[in-house]
């Protein structure tokens, strides 16, 4: 079971959205060099934004959300939900503040039911990421629920839940080109 104190969200600004879309869609390439994603539509609590990488043919589209701890303005967290250039996976992707615990990975719950932890992947100057294969339970799980919460650490003993509002995730799901 994973404790954790959990935080009121507060949404972040699109400006903030576009930059991390753009962060994490060609992480090999500074997020500055990059032009803001688009939002192309919106879902309730969730946004399709596309962005062009550069050198690539087609745009590419992620379902985003963004929230900030009301306890701890500068402790925010994104998560990008998309499908990949051949359609064959669905990704998850979540940038977390630097200084989060490692080690102690990223926790989720959705509806209060612990799915489990991931890890994290790699830091890079504006945050760091947790990144999963999202399989059809945990698929079914986003759409059915109603908040899924994000826990990180940032001491082996202190967790920090971030609550996201799940409305609209099915509806931007099924929309993701």
């Amino acid at each position: 079971m994973i404790e954790f104190f959990a935080a009121r969200p507060k949404r972040h600004g699109a400006a903030i959205a576009g930059l991390i879309l753009s962060l994490v869609l060609v992480p090999l390439i500074s997020a500055a060099a990059h032009a803001q994603g688009a939002v192309k539509s919106v879902y309730q609590d969730w946004q399709i934004r596309c962005d062009t990488p550069p050198g690539a043919h087609n745009e590419q589209c992620a379902l985003i959300q963004s929230v900030t701890s009301e306890e701890r303005a500068n402790v925010g967290l994104t998560v990008i939900v998309l499908k990949t250039a051949d359609n064959k996976s669905r990704l998850m992707r979540v940038v977390a503040p630097l200084g989060v615990l490692l080690p102690s990975g990223l926790g989720l719950k959705i509806d209060n039911a612990d799915i489990g932890r991931a890890g994290f992947v790699r830091c890079l100057p504006n945050g760091c990421i947790a990144e999963v294969v999202m399989n059809d339970d945990l698929l079914a799980k986003l759409r059915n629920g109603k908040t899924a919460t994000f826990i990180i650490f940032q001491t082996p003993e202190e967790g920090i839940g971030f609550p996201m509002s799940l409305k609209g995730f099915a509806e931007g799901y099924d929309k993701l080109p």
